[in-house]
């Protein structure tokens, strides 16, 4: 397989699936104005999202092994590509609703395929270029604001950036299949001989792969419950004015995108269990200072931890796991994705059943909470590692 173009083509997507991902609260505003969405129905978008992610992480994981995987990162680039066309074109909210749930399910496919594509191009920088590619989309979710202010100083219209967007998709559908056709004639990938279905059952029976699916649990909580409910918080409990606790927020996103960018240089000094268990004290400092401090000079320094623990956690959990057995690349990328996925639900969920017996500020100890459960079982996974690296 060339591995340039297959390597540039997930990267690539990566950045664009992070635009994907992020362009919704962008637009919501104005889609809800336009198509008179209320707040019911905006919660009810964001959750069919990370609903079909669920799903499509899970049948990614059990079937993606049975398809060439550039030809099929390619149709579901263009099915993406489709669905932002379509949905650019709707004038009712319940079909918004309907393309929500696809466009989570394709996406989550897409990153399994991403995920495991890289790990098995490059064996001997595994957790570098997973490190990398997750920067991408990390890229992606922070261009896309000046992209939407760009094109609104065009034309002040919602549906613009989608089709913009699926055209890019589609051009790099392009891109993929021709890649797809040249690499036919080359030797399979390491590990790819194998077309049959995976199994989470099997998978599940390892105990560093169900740590791993706890730990992914972990992450979701943390990422999102941050993501979702900071700016609230620093408003309601901490009484920052919007655009003050936006700034502070955005000290969360830098330390992110620096760790996805960075970690990797760290393994020439760490072993990757030793990074973990850095990485994840890191986070939970974080969460800690963002919880128990006040002034906006402590919760930016609380944000600019958790981004910088937390970010390179991810992608070095996974690469680990593919080490132990790159076979199950699928079903592993699966298992941290569906736990990932789950954490969101429960963090989002869980935060906002609190806040509604409680203030706001108590109901945000579920960001330490959360991060303490990660860091707890990073270190459990961590001790599962350390002896496959021969430590």
């Amino acid at each position: 397989m060339p591995r340039r173009a297959a390597t540039a083509i997930i990267f690539i997507g990566f950045c664009l699936l992070g635009m994907v991902f992020i362009l919704w609260g962008i637009l919501l505003p104005n889609m809800a104005a336009s198509l008179a969405m209320d707040e019911v129905v905006s919660g009810a978008f964001f959750t069919l999202i990370s609903a079909g992610s669920l799903l499509g992480a899970f049948l990614a994981g059990k079937y993606v092994q049975k398809f060439d995987f550039l030809a099929l990162f390619a149709s579901l680039s263009a099915a993406v590509s489709g669905l932002l066309l379509g949905l650019s074109w709707v004038t009712q909210w319940g079909w918004l609703l309907v393309g929500a749930f696809w466009v989570g399910l394709v996406s989550a496919v897409l990153f399994t395929i991403g995920h495991t594509l890289i790990a098995r191009l490059h064996l001997a920088r595994r957790s570098a270029m997973m490190g990398l590619m997750d920067f991408m989309f990390s890229l992606g979710t922070l261009l896309a604001p000046f992209y939407v202010s760009a094109l609104y100083l065009w034309q002040h219209d919602w549906r613009w950036p989608l089709r913009l967007l699926a055209l890019a998709l589609l051009l790099l559908a392009a891109f993929s299949w021709r890649t797809a056709r040249q690499a036919k004639q080359l030797p399979p990938l390491p590990g790819s001989a194998s077309r049959q279905s995976l199994s989470y059952g099997e998978a599940l029976r390892h105990k560093a792969f169900l740590l791993l699916a706890l730990a992914g649990f972990g992450y979701g909580a943390v990422e999102f419950g941050n993501g979702n409910w900071f700016v609230s918080y620093a408003q309601q409990g901490r009484g920052l004015e919007g655009d003050e606790a936006r700034f502070v927020f955005a000290f969360f996103t830098a330390g992110m995108v620096l760790s996805r960018l960075g970690f990797s240089s760290l393994l020439r000094f760490f072993a990757p269990w030793q990074l973990m268990r850095l990485l994840a004290g890191m986070m939970l400092l974080g969460a800690l200072v963002i919880k128990l401090g006040a002034a906006s000079v402590a919760l930016s320094t609380g944000n600019l931890l958790l981004g910088l623990g937390l970010g390179g956690l991810f992608p070095l959990l996974l690469s680990s796991a593919m080490d132990m057995d790159s076979d199950k690349g699928p079903v592993l990328s699966g298992l941290i994705s569906i736990g990932a996925s789950l954490g969101v639900q429960a963090a989002s969920f869980g935060t906002g059943l609190w806040a509604h017996y409680a203030p706001l500020a108590t109901a945000f100890w579920t960001l330490p909470l959360g991060a303490l459960w990660l860091a707890a079982f990073v270190w459990r996974y961590s001790s599962q590692v350390r002896p496959a690296e021969g430590q």
